[in-house]
Order: structure tokens, then sequence, then C-alpha cells
């Protein structure tokens, strides 16, 4: 009995040692994700201080998200060879000091090299994170520590928009990066006191790096290619010419990833309907949020002439929409199946990114969005759902690893392309290039819908958590 007493106070220790270890590399996701969004407001007052055009401003969020997924199988790999703990701390470590580099910029290539950084140091620590979530919980401690981890990160999505308009018209543009130096400071001494000292896990294995070089130079050779389109035409030489160099770099990745010992991802797995279709709905369903985040901030700050705070509290309908949006689709997905709530998000997406496209003025716009939001909400869970549902135990992580990347892509392809449409009105001209972007938005979005009829009918079995960001 009294072994049993002296046996309880170190469980409990560490139970608790162990949750405060989630709730610091929590912190660290949360804000991982939202330097993806809480830019897009400051994006009109950095482009006035350091006189940027839209081209450059376009890359502040697409460099950060092209590094992010571009890297983050190797992030995951380099976790698995090297250990857990050391590529946390490091990656954590590049993030806040590039987040204070990218703070101090005083000219465009100092900010965008500041946001590449960013994006390795995030493509180093997010997977390596979620493997010492994976790792320290078990069983339903297991789905409750992944569970609290994607709300966290879902959130952070949401929550960037309100935080940038309050920081960029309060201290200023610069607080959106500076506010990550003290916290990832902080985190960062209490990860190297708290994260468990660890040898690397299985068989060592060498690190695919011409595979990342050659996924993340494709990835930013297409997403070059679309945003010049605005200015050069998509039709013209140039585009072309860039668009199908970017393809023929894809098809050297996938020669690499069919050749090499350890491939940075088995590309087989892609051949599943259900991967396939997970993939392709979270690619779309994030470049159509962050395209209507994108053109609804200069919509209101540019051409309305609102202010970076009006405008963050007018993007937080269109935040709570999100959630709602996924906590819906999180109750009916296990009766309707993802198909179901693919299809139905798509198309409430596409009657939201309509409105504007067909009527002018901010109340319209803001209703327009947060009604889109509420369908891209749901299709998050619908493509968590449809890539998970039917796979093995060993490959899950795997196939939340090439979910995550092509959730940054969307991400950086979704500004570039609404960018190029709505050049004109971006730059400062009428509202026309507003009025196509969100008709394109709108058509992608129905289009996505009727794809997703191609998509299979998979309910999500006991224990799979839904990721909804």
């Amino acid at each position: 009995m009294s072994a049993q007493a002296a046996d309880q106070p170190e469980t409990t220790a560490a139970d608790t040692r162990r949750w405060r270890m989630l709730a610091l590399l929590g912190v660290a996701q949360f804000m991982l994700i939202l330097d993806v969004t809480v830019v897009v407001i400051a994006l009109p007052d950095i482009g006035a201080d350091l006189g940027l055009q839209r081209e450059t401003l376009t890359w502040v969020v697409s460099a950060y998200t092209l590094m992010f997924g571009g890297l983050m199988l190797l992030g995951g790999r380099a976790a698995d060879l090297f250990g857990s703990r050391r590529v946390v701390l490091l990656g954590l470590l590049v993030f806040t000091v590039a987040s204070l580099v990218t703070g101090l910029a005083a000219d465009a290539e100092m900010l965008i090299g500041g946001r590449v950084a960013q994006g390795v140091g995030a493509a180093m620590l997010s997977p390596a994170a979620l493997s010492v979530v994976t790792r320290s919980f078990h069983g339903e401690e297991r789905n409750k520590a992944l569970g609290i981890w994607s709300a966290l990160g879902g959130s952070g999505f949401a929550i960037g928009v309100l935080l940038g308009g309050v920081l960029t018209a309060g201290p200023g543009w610069q607080w959106v990066f500076y506010i990550n130096v003290p916290i990832g400071l902080v985190v960062l001494v209490a990860l190297a006191r708290m994260l468990p000292a660890e040898l690397p896990q299985g068989a060592r294995a060498r690190l695919d790096v011409p595979g990342a070089i050659l996924v993340t130079a494709a990835t930013g050779m297409a997403i070059y290619g679309l945003i010049n389109a605005g200015d050069r035409g998509w039709l013209s030489a140039v585009t072309l010419a860039t668009l199908a160099g970017a393809v023929v770099l894809y098809v050297l990745f996938a020669v690499v990833q069919r050749t090499v010992r350890s491939p940075l991802m088995d590309l087989r797995i892609l051949t599943r309907r259900s991967v396939a279709g997970g993939t392709f709905l979270i690619l779309v369903a994030t470049a159509l949020m962050l395209a209507v985040f994108f053109l609804g901030s200069f919509y209101l700050q540019h051409y309305k002439g609102y202010g970076a705070l009006r405008t963050g509290l007018l993007f937080l309908p269109v935040a709570l929409a999100t959630v709602i949006g996924t906590q819906i689709a999180g109750h009916v997905v296990g009766r309707l199946g993802g198909r179901t709530v693919a299809m139905a998000g798509l198309a409430i997406a596409a009657l939201g990114t309509a409105v504007p496209a067909f009527w002018d003025g901010s109340a319209v716009v803001v209703t327009g969005i947060s009604v889109a939001a509420v369908g891209i909400g749901a299709t998050f869970v619908a493509a968590s759902t449809t890539a998970l549902g039917q796979i093995a135990h060993h490959e899950a992580g795997l196939a939340s690893g090439l979910l995550s990347t092509f959730h940054e892509f969307g991400a950086a392809l979704g500004v570039a392309v609404v960018s190029s449409i709505a050049a004109a009105s971006i730059a400062g001209g009428s509202g026309t290039g507003f009025t196509r972007g969100f008709a394109f938005a709108a058509i992608v979005a129905a289009a996505s819908a009727v794809l997703a009829l191609l998509i299979p009918a998979v309910k999500p079995p006991a224990g799979v958590q839904l990721h909804a960001h």
C-alpha cells in the first residue's frame, strides 16, 4: 500500500509534465499557423511603409507558406533521424530569430528573406513537435492531445486576421513579427528543460534533400509565374514558359522519388482515390480561404479606405463562421461521409464568394466571405476524413504530412492567383479586379464541388482526429 502511495505522486508529476509540454508545443504550433494569416491585414501598411509593389506583397505570404509546405516532409524525416528534441528546439530558434529579422526589415530583400527563414523554421518545428506529442501520449489520452493540437492550430488561422489588425493599428505592422520573439524565447527555454532526451527512432536513412529542393523549386516557379501573370498576361511567353518549367521540375521530383533509397514521400499513396481526394480538398479549401482573406483585406483597406483595426474587426464574423463550419461538419461527417460534406461545403463557399462578385459594399463583402467561410471550414473537415479514413495505422504519419504540405501549398497558390487577377485594383484603381477575383473564387469552388463527386464516400473510423485548419 505504501509503495503504491509513493508511486502515485510520481505518476501525477509525470502526467502534469506531459500536459505542460503539450501546452508549450501547442503555443509554438499556434504561432506558426497564426503567421500565415496575421500578415494579410498588415500587407497594405507594409507596402506603404516600404514602398512595395503588389508582386512583392504577394511574396510576403507565399514565401512563408512555400517554404513551410515544401520542407515540411523533410523536417519530419529529420526529426526521425536526429531526434525530435533537437529539431524542435532548432526550428523554434530559427523561427524566432527570423521573426526579429522580418520585423526589422527596411527593404524587400530583408523582408522576404526573413519570411523564407520563418518558413524553414516552421517546417522543422511543426512535424517534429507533432512527433513528440504522438510519442508522449497513448490511447484515449493521445486522441485528447491531438484534438487540443488541432484546435490550437485551427484557431490560429482564424485569430490571425483579427490580431493582425490590432497590432498593425496599434504599435505598427512590425509587431506582427516582433510578437513572436518574446513568446518564442520563453517557449524555447521552457522546452529545452522539459523535452526528454532521446535517441533517433528506427533505422538510419538519408535525408532526401534533392527531393525537397525539387518540389519546393517547382512550386516556387509555379507561384512566380502566377503572380507575374497579372502584369505580363496569362498567355504571354514568359508566363507559359515559367509554368512549363514548374511542370518539368514536378516530373523530375516524381522520378527522384521513385529512384532514391529514402524518398521524401511515397507517391504511390496518391494513387488511392481517398488520399488524392483529401489532398485535393485541402489544397482547394486553403487556397479559397487565403484568397478571400487577401481580397477582403485589400478591398476594405485600399478600396474602402478603412484602417487596419476596423478591417480586423470586420473579419471577426469570418473567423467565427470558419469555426462554426468546422464544428457542424465534425458532427455530421460521421453520418454523411466526407464526400457529401465536401460537396455541400464547396457549394456554400461558391455561393458566398459569388455575393461580392455581383454586389458591392463593405457589408456585402463581409457577409459573402463569412458565408463562404462556413463552407470552407466544413471542407477542411471533409479533407481530413477523406484522406485519413481508409489508410493503415502505420501510414497515418505520411498521409497527415501530405495534408499539411498541400495545406501550405494551397495558401501560397491561392494568394498568387487572386493577386494577379485583382492586380489593377490592388495597385489602386477601380473595384473591377476585386469583382473578378471573387468571381474566380466562386467558379473554382463550384467546379470543385462537382469534382468532389469523384471522391469516395469515406466516413471517419473511431479515434481519427479531424484537422480543421
